[in-house]
């Protein structure tokens, strides 16, 4: 491995080749990148943060039109139908479009990723050919109906319902009560004409649970069609270029083809089939398929957090405050309290970076291959369930120290920080919430038994683990935990600060955090229901640890991906600083968790202060790079607010 120096003080970074660092950045989509950078980079299309509610809708459409209209926005869609196969181009385009408005960025996502992802993933060949031309051109707008006012997460129990009529051979799309509502349906309230509905499909009145069929909302002029009902959510926290709206279905038929049937069909006699016949699997099968949207607010929540960082080390390069008597005042990125607060969230973004990439690439070759990748679908989705979580997180929390490092000159709206913080905020919860998703990503990692659980049961997972699956979890991480431990007490100096620099032992660290709190999850879940407790009550007592669980995961899978990237990269400055910054993301993410690791005797009390450190020496050796690693993300003069207020001198009350 690269970095791997023994000193305790790393070594200082000469200057850096920023195009090398941001090819390297860019990565195999360059071309994609700089085409929306130069799209981004127009006046016109700079964000605007004064525009009423029904302008800024409007200017979002016409923005997503003038992407559609240049091709740009069927990337990811076979080219039979007038893509380009994509897929991972698709998502760079994406996660640039993050610099800009995000109302935008969503826009498209729910046109793109959401709508027409589930006509591409969900439907087949009659689908493909009678609308996604169509869907990508924007020449038909669309919605992704899945979440209703009582349900979001546990999309099981939707209420709406899809009940075949054989004597006609259609469906009947009905919402039962208000709690079955569609609701938070970006494109609902103002462009949409056809919506992708989940609802609970009834064949010859026996349930067959949530399925998606495609009905049309508005005709042609824009009208609400007859039987349903739709509702403006109004004024939001932010995404205000995002029309959301509330869909009531009152008897609404639609055409026995307008189930999307590529996981099961109902003939037209009314006979039901499916090649899979669990139907929970049938079901989580179906949802994995739609990862790709997940994958995308990662992106696009790493790429606003650029922003927010770019913004703040700017300031904080130009706006000076005390110093030395009778001298000059010196400017905050030299104080160490202003480096901790921007320097390791820098190193940590250029981290969840190189994880993204990966993630994507995952992503590109599940969905693109014609292998059978099943279980590398099943680490795919694990994967972009935590990681999601985890991004999303650091750009709420980075994005508030950004505005709050930025002093008064933070809180003005021609910055951005109030579009950025109001409009990220959503992220948490969207595509996901992330408490739910780190749930979900913990019980993957127990068991590659996926078709024997119910993803989001909590019955049926509790349940599971008393399965002697989870001893040999258990045994295996716990013989690791004994090896470990040993070759600890054997190995000589572990109470030095020289080894913190090593990648080998930043990793050993994060992977035996990892492996020892999963096998700890693992007893106590098996414990409890062996003990002879409700399984629903031992999963609830155990729901802090799960999560703890998927979060050590995350950081070791973090730190992977980011040392395989600086392996690769092929100009030596370069690779000598992103060494430095990984060296502040690895250790700042222990420092982070220092209690931990020395309750479990992995860090003593002195190893424990050589770890605070080594992050303020890395922050010293990285303080004279901080603007040159911002501006290696290649963001926009445009997307940067305004510059002047942000470097200015603060308003005085």
């Amino acid at each position: 491995m690269t970095a791997t120096t023994a000193s305790s003080v790393p070594e200082s970074v000469p200057t850096v080749d920023l195009a090398a660092l941001r090819t390297l950045l860019d990565g195999e989509h360059a071309e994609i990148r700089d085409r929306c950078r130069a799209w981004l980079s127009e006046p016109e299309n700079a964000p605007r943060p004064d525009l009423p509610l029904e302008e800024h809708r409007a200017q979002v459409l016409g923005w997503a039109r003038e992407l559609a209209d240049a091709g740009e926005t069927a990337r990811g869609f076979p080219e039979e139908f007038g893509g380009r196969g994509q897929v991972g181009g698709a998502i760079a385009g994406f996660e640039t479009l993050g610099f800009g408005d995000l109302s935008l960025l969503v826009k498209c996502g729910v046109q793109f990723g959401l709508f027409g992802g589930a006509v591409l993933h969900l439907g087949t060949r009659k689908h493909h050919e009678s609308y996604l031309s169509d869907i990508t051109s924007l020449r038909l707008p669309g919605c992704f109906a899945m979440t209703e006012t009582g349900h979001g997460s546990n999309v099981q129990q939707l209420g709406t319902t899809a009940t075949y009529d054989a004597a006609t051979s259609e469906f009947l799309i009905s919402t039962p009560d208000d709690a079955a509502r569609k609701d938070y349906i970006g494109n609902a309230a103002r462009d949409g004409r056809m919506a992708a509905v989940f609802a609970q499909l009834i064949v010859g009145g026996e349930p067959r649970g949530v399925h998606a069929l495609l009905v049309p909302l508005r005709d042609d002029d824009n009208n609400v069609l007859p039987g349903i009902r739709i509702e403006d959510c109004g004024a939001k926290l932010g995404l205000d270029g995002v029309d959301n709206g509330r869909i009531w279905f009152d008897d609404v038929r639609v055409p026995r083809d307008n189930l999307l049937d590529r996981y099961a069909t109902v003939s037209e006699n009314g006979v039901y089939e499916s090649a899979i016949e669990n139907p929970t699997k049938r079901f989580f099968t179906m949802l994995g398929t739609l990862i790709q949207g997940r994958v995308s607010v990662c992106g696009a929540s790493i790429s606003a957090t650029k922003v927010a960082l770019a913004i703040a080390v700017g300031h904080a390069e130009s706006r000076r405050q005390f110093g030395p008597p009778g001298e000059d005042e010196v400017v905050l990125m030299d104080y160490r309290t202003h480096q901790r607060r921007l320097l390791p969230a820098l190193a940590k973004v250029y981290a969840l970076h190189f994880a993204q990439e990966d993630v994507v690439a995952r992503l590109h070759r599940v969905f693109t291959s014609d292998e059978d990748l099943d279980r590398e679908r099943r680490e795919l989705e694990t994967l972009a369930a935590g990681l999601k979580a985890v991004a999303t997180w650091h750009a709420t929390a980075t994005i508030q120290e950004c505005r709050e490092a930025c002093g008064g000159m933070g809180y003005l709206k021609g910055n951005r920080f109030a579009a950025l913080k109001a409009d990220t905020d959503v992220f948490t919860t969207f595509e996901g919430d992330n408490t739910v998703l780190l749930q979900l990503a913990a019980k993957n990692l127990l068991t590659d038994f996926r078709d024997q659980l119910g993803e989001l049961d909590p019955l049926g997972t509790a349940s599971f683990f008393a399965g002697q699956v989870f001893e040999t979890v258990a045994e295996r991480s716990a013989m690791r935990e004994v090896l470990t431990r040993l070759a600890d007490d054997l190995l000589p100096g572990r109470d030095d600060q020289e080894d913190l620099a090593s990648r080998e032992v930043q990793l050993e660290l994060l992977r035996w955090r990892s492996n020892h709190i999963r096998s700890g999850v693992a007893r106590r879940l098996k414990g409890g229901i062996d003990g002879g407790r409700e399984p629903f009550a031992v999963l609830l007592d155990c729901q802090d640890h799960l999560i703890a669980a998927a979060r050590a995961y995350v950081d070791c899978f973090v730190l992977e991906s980011f040392a395989v990237a600086i392996d690769r990269c092929p100009d030596p400055g370069a690779r000598m600083l992103l060494d430095r910054v990984c060296d502040l993301y690895a250790l700042s993410t222990i420092e982070a968790d220092r209690g931990w690791f020395q309750e479990h005797g992995r860090l003593s009390s002195t190893r424990s202060k050589a770890v605070i450190k080594a992050v303020n020496t890395l922050c010293a050796t990285l303080r004279p790079h901080a603007t040159g690693l911002v501006e290696a993300f290649g963001i926009p003069e445009t997307s940067l607010g305004d510059a002047a207020a942000v470097a200015g001198a603060a308003p005085r009350a």
